[in-house]
């Protein structure tokens, strides 16, 4: 028969594997989400639009609250299921998506100009027209932002040729002309929510040669 102090151990040492069981299992979720998020993101830069689909959805269903962290920017798991959707055609679902993801962060200006997109393309014009034109705004601020507030870190290495920067002004130009070229509008739409993903990549890729090269130099007798 245990004694109550041996039981009571039995139900410590439980209690501990338990903890750690749960710790551990959690973390693996957290690598997983990163890992499918990340695998969609290159399945979405080469155009495996599908696969990329996929792996986001995946991500969304372990962690739907899952936020990717790049170089000072921040995107929601929602909105890369959204811009999959978008770009396989599946437009309802897409602004469901993409509507949640700036519920959670409103600031999110990638996942609204995706969301002028889906919306240009299923019929609603005008408003997909102005979500379009304050996604652009949002990324142009943000973008100046970056460069200036953090001009001694990695804000130096976005966009340093001011070309995504240089693009949007003109396509708020055209937005705002008085008959407004809808193709164009969202060919260049999607070019920019492609090339601000990509550039994200550029950038920290940028950061680590420039680290390498320094901790190189500081390493040489």
């Amino acid at each position: 028969m245990l004694t109550l102090a041996e039981g009571g151990g039995m139900k410590t040492k439980f209690s501990s594997v338990l903890f750690f069981t749960i710790v551990s299992l959690s973390g693996c979720a957290r690598m997983q989400v990163a890992q499918d998020v990340q695998f969609g993101r290159q399945a979405f830069f080469v155009g495996n639009n599908e696969v990329a689909q996929s792996y986001f959805q995946n991500a969304a269903k372990i962690n739907p609250n899952y936020e990717y962290y790049s170089m000072g920017q921040r995107q929601g798991v929602w909105s890369y299921v959204g811009r999959s959707e978008y770009v396989n055609g599946r437009y309802p679902q897409a602004r469901q998506s993409l509507e949640r993801a700036l519920s959670a962060n409103k600031s999110e200006d990638i996942a609204r100009l995706y969301l002028g997109l889906t919306l240009a393309r299923d019929g609603d014009r005008q408003r997909g027209v102005k979500e379009i034109e304050a996604g652009m705004k949002g990324i142009h601020d943000w973008l100046e932002y970056v460069t200036q507030a953090h001009v001694f870190s990695y804000g130096r290495f976005w966009d340093p040729g001011n070309e995504i920067r240089s693009q949007i002004r003109t396509d708020l130009a055209m937005i705002s002309a008085r008959d407004v070229d809808l193709p164009q509008v969202i060919a260049e739409g999607e070019w920019l929510g492609k090339r601000i993903e990509e550039e994200s990549d550029r950038a920290r890729k940028q950061q680590q040669m420039e680290w390498n090269r320094d901790s190189g130099g500081r390493n040489q007798p």
